[in-house]
């Protein structure tokens, strides 16, 4: 962090003298993607039909403006990405009298596509998604807020997990034969409250994942009425008007149930409305540690214990709370070491005039807030941001922000326009410099970028498995979009998956009859160090949670840049142990398997 401080002074210096900054890197106009997009939406076009419902009604319920999240995962191992997308639908007496379209036997529901990604033998791809929704057997209940993914039960197939506003949550357990079963209530974590956002954690380093649910407000319909913005119109309330809702933290006992720990971890002690969720071990013992963005209230991070409790240090670490004092309206939030010093940094979205922070981390869990001298805070202080996410964009080894946003109270001038949902914004993308400091590139990025909409959750991952992140968007009341990234031609890059060894038994693949041995799982929280000649170490993690209410690929993509040598790779994984792989050769996804290396 010196290194960065020190960087950061010099540019505040030069910028007064005239001079430019020795460490910046050339313009983004030098792109390897020449004048090509380096996004392009392709929703619709690979056969992502889907549009979100929010049941706006004119009575302004909150619940309305929150959803929806969105995952990538691969649910049928076939070695690419499929969708899932979360839907919410009517809410009060609108959800029996609604308009023909959203009666019951028609009532919009969440959607599963299978990824059918072919490979030509020209190497190009061909992208093209199937609706499986109903051949997977999966139905879900209530108003869809997000969804989180991970192996549960460890038979190597990922699970999702489903929050909701009005029903209680869903567990949809992966059957490996093409369908899910929801265990929720056999399983234990069928809670109804308002989440959000939640995680798949192992908090115990013991190889099974425990889940934490991330709780917002309580909040009653009968008891909802509209308040007024400054000109007057009615609106939506803002979360103060309203009660926090604890958070739950179940512990997996290995057995097929989880056992809330709630209260024995302490997490429960200390609460706000919580939105994001982010799992890193933040002060480098080697513990998985959890983050909380709360609206309106102060944020948390819960320190591990290494005992089963969990420690709230956010105000000492200097992550409780901005640089100004004073609580935001914290939505998304990612960690990812973006300066390349080898620990977590943070950032999170925030409310319209409030800007996003960044926070860097010392090594040791002690952050200092970096939001304006980073420029990140200034330039985002026009958007109401909720999805966002640490990507490499165009494989250049340094990470990127990228934002999705939509504001939460009516934008007047929009209303004045007689806009039916006054509430939209365009994406933020953010390039790193290399020197602390971050150049907006939005109006570069493609005209998907100049779309003004109602962005919620977002989700990163290869979907066309070309090298590159692309980038799924949940878009409140609107349609899915999907970016395919074209901006790292040229660029070298190393795509790992760590998994590990499985703990649960055979199982009987149900689609041919055969009984084959259990499958390993992905190793959520385990660090990838890529080892480069001459050139510091690039340090990513693998990792579902992050961004708001949604699941990331799990996979772990490194930007190489120019350098086609060929790199080691050690992986710190989950229990503490370290193994290395040498001589790996780049631009390809490689497997490593716990227990392999050296």
């Amino acid at each position: 962090m010196r290194r960065l401080l020190a960087g950061l002074l010099a540019i505040v210096a030069s910028s007064c003298s005239g001079s430019q900054p020795t460490e910046s890197r050339p313009s983004s106009t030098d792109s390897r993607a020449g004048d090509a997009e380096w996004f392009v939406e392709r929703a619709a076009q690979s056969g992502l039909d889907f549009v979100h419902v929010n049941g706006m009604s004119g009575h302004f319920y909150l619940p309305e403006i929150m959803a929806p999240g969105v995952a990538l995962f691969d649910y049928d191992n076939d070695g690419d990405l499929d969708v899932f997308l979360v839907q919410s639908g009517m809410l009060g007496s609108e959800a029996k009298d609604a308009t023909p379209g959203l009666k019951s036997k028609t009532r919009p529901t969440s959607k599963l596509f299978r990824n059918d990604l072919t490979i030509n033998a020209d190497g190009s791809r061909t992208l093209h998604f199937t609706d499986v929704t109903d051949a997977s057997g999966i139905v879900t209940t209530g108003y869809g807020m997000g969804v989180a993914a991970g192996d549960f039960n460890n038979d190597g197939w990922i699970d999702l997990y489903l929050t909701k506003f009005d029903a209680p949550n869903q567990l949809l357990r992966n059957n490996g034969n093409g369908t899910f079963t929801d265990v929720a209530h056999a399983t234990g974590v069928d809670e109804r409250s308002w989440s959000v956002s939640a995680a798949f954690v192992d908090i115990d380093r013991d190889g099974w994942l425990d889940l934490y649910v991330g709780n917002y407000l309580r909040y009653e319909l009968a008891r909802s009425g509209p308040c007024f913005g400054p000109s007057g119109a009615p609106g939506y309330c803002t979360p103060d008007a309203y009660p926090a809702l604890p958070a739950r933290l179940y512990h997996n006992e290995r057995n097929g149930t989880f056992r809330d720990v709630s209260a024995a971890s302490h997490i429960a002690r200390e609460f706000g409305p919580a939105l994001g969720v982010s799992t890193a071990d933040f002060n480098g013992d080697g513990w998985i540690d959890i983050y909380v963005a709360n609206d309106g209230k102060e944020n948390q991070l819960w320190i591990n214990r290494h005992d089963g409790t969990f420690e709230n240090v956010a105000l000492a670490a200097g992550v409780a709370l901005p640089i100004s004092g004073k609580p935001e309206g914290s939505m998304g939030v990612d960690a990812a070491d973006f300066d390349d010093d080898g620990d977590e940094d943070l950032v999170m979205t925030e409310l319209a005039a409030e800007g996003s922070n960044l926070y860097v981390n010392d090594g040791t869990g002690v952050f200092t807030d970096m939001s304006a001298p980073s420029t990140v805070g200034p330039t985002s202080l026009a958007f109401t941001g909720f999805g966002t996410g640490w990507i490499d964009f165009d494989n250049d080894g340094r990470l990127d922000l990228m934002a999705v946003n939509g504001t939460v109270q009516i934008i007047e001038a929009q209303r004045q326009a007689h806009d039916p949902h006054p509430l939209h914004q365009k994406k933020l993308l953010l390039r790193n410099a290399g020197n602390g400091r971050f150049e907006d590139v939005t109006a570069r990025a493609g005209a998907a970028f100049a779309l003004s909409e109602v962005g919620r959750g977002v989700a990163f991952g290869d979907v066309d498995n070309d090298g590159d992140v692309d980038v799924l968007i949940g878009n409140n009341n609107g349609p899915v979009r999907l970016l395919i990234n074209q901006a790292s031609q040229g660029h070298h890059w190393l795509g790992v998956r760590v998994i590990g060894p499985p703990k649960g038994g055979p199982y009987v693949d149900r689609r041919g009859g055969r009984l084959q041995a259990a499958q390993t799982r992905d190793m959520l929280g385990a660090r990838v160090e890529i080892v480069r000649k001459g050139k510091p170490s690039l340090w990513r993690r693998s990792r579902s949670d992050g961004s708001y209410a949604s699941a990331n690929d799990p996979r772990v993509l490194v930007g190489l840049g120019e350098s086609s040598e060929p790199v080691t790779v050690r992986v710190r994984w989950p229990d503490g142990k370290t193994e290395t792989w040498t001589d790996q050769t780049v631009d390809r996804y490689v497997t490593l398997k716990q227990g392999e290396g050296k």
